[in-house]
């Protein structure tokens, strides 16, 4: 979905007059793929306000697709690299980071990156704990460099839209929210079912997102209270024929409670060892009315399907505000990020997603392993002070922080 505004004069003067900026990529896997698609969708569209100048991974040989992937489209091949500290030696012209890597990597390479005076965009969540989500935001403060966490949910048109409506009071005050996924996965997911890798489930991998999405449209958390189970620790690397079984050590089925500092109540359920009927629900209700995630806006007064909330928002946004969010008409929600990054680091705008607010985020997924981990409800407050930490505590301790 793209939106084509025309774009105010003196902002493509301001993007003309700037050096384009020298990125290098670490951790060539799955998400960076999704990652190059955004920066060449921007290149497409023309902005070109960057470079992608070098591309790392321990694995060599996805750092050289990646360079292959990338090539045609810049018109040059990045430099290829098989460690972060040979990059940061020998690639002194690489000023910001793009990094993507399993969770437990995250602080190990945005650190280093930071003290060496990269601005860096880093995949969610932040960290694989909050103790080691401080490292980064200590080592940015320090360094006095740019820090995004990519969370690109939020930019998509659809939840700016919905932002909108529930900030312009459409459904009146608002009262509680449902977030419920349930669903059946038998094959087994990698590293992300790795509790020593990855921190936990689908509730930190997938949940950063949705946590994310929680304060954005209704604000901070004061409250949570969860019980997680692992009903079944076993998946099949065979996903057609459920063969090859491996087992799991993460959770399988979460129900958390939630209180918002406004008085908003919500309840966040999920499970991939669901059988049979699947349930998938995303709806904030308020005083006067709805929204349903999937299906748009239902009040007393009126009703949109969630694509004609959509194009309402966006034919009445500012040009100066479309650009900002659609640059260049780009409204893939990682391009978006990465064009929002490249201005920051330039000077040309402020970064929504920092590392404080990827920080607030992974605070409530951690929240919810907290609570279940010790048996009661707790606040963000001591989430977020690292005054509990029973559950990230044996991460930490492996880790060696």
């Amino acid at each position: 979905m793209n939106c084509s505004p025309a774009r105010p004069e003196a902002l493509i003067e301001e993007e003309r007059s700037v050096e384009p900026v020298r990125i290098g990529l670490i951790g060539c896997g799955g998400m960076m793929g999704a990652h190059r698609r955004g920066m060449e969708l921007l290149w497409e569209a023309g902005f070109r306000d960057f470079r992608v100048v070098a591309a790392c991974d321990v694995d060599l040989a996805r750092a050289e697709s990646m360079a292959d992937a990338i090539a045609p489209w810049q018109g040059e091949r990045p430099r290829v690299f098989g460690s972060v500290d040979d990059l940061l030696a020998n690639a002194p012209e690489v000023e910001a980071i793009d990094t993507c890597a399993v969770h437990r990597a995250h602080h190990e390479i945005a650190v280093p990156c930071l003290e060496a005076g990269k601005h860096l965009l880093i995949e969610k969540p932040l960290a694989m704990t909050l103790r080691a989500g401080r490292l980064i935001l200590e080592a940015a403060a320090s360094a006095g460099v740019k820090l995004q966490v990519a969370e690109q949910y939020r930019r998509r048109p659809q939840q700016r839209a919905i932002n909108e409506a529930i900030r312009s009071g459409r459904i009146g005050d608002p009262r509680m929210l449902f977030w419920i996924e349930t669903r059946e996965r038998l094959w087994h997911w990698g590293w992300r079912e790795e509790k020593f890798q990855a921190g936990g489930g689908w509730t930190l991998d997938g949940g950063v997102h949705f946590a994310d999405q929680f304060r954005y449209h209704l604000g901070p958390i004061k409250t949570v209270s969860a019980v997680m189970r692992r009903f079944f620790p076993t998946r099949y690397r065979d996903r057609e024929n459920l063969g090859d079984p491996v087992e799991v050590d993460v959770e399988d089925a979460t129900i958390a409670n939630l209180e918002f500092e406004s008085g908003v109540i919500g309840q966040w359920a999920e499970s991939n060892v669901a059988p049979g009927h699947p349930i998938g629900a995303r709806v904030i209700y308020g005083s006067e009315g709805c929204i349903d995630f999937g299906q748009g806006l239902k009040t007393r007064v009126e009703e949109l399907t969630l694509d004609e909330l959509t194009a309402q928002y966006l034919s009445a946004l500012a040009e100066e505000e479309a650009e900002r969010l659609y640059p260049h008409g780009v409204t893939d929600p990682v391009g978006s990020e990465i064009a929002e990054f490249v201005r920051a680091v330039r000077g040309q705008g402020e970064i929504e997603t920092d590392g404080w607010e990827g920080y607030r985020a992974l605070a409530i997924s951690m929240a919810v392993y907290e609570s279940a981990t010790v048996g009661r409800s707790v606040t963000l407050a001591e989430v977020e002070s690292l005054e509990l930490e029973e559950y990230q505590g044996e991460l930490n301790r492996d880790m060696g922080i």
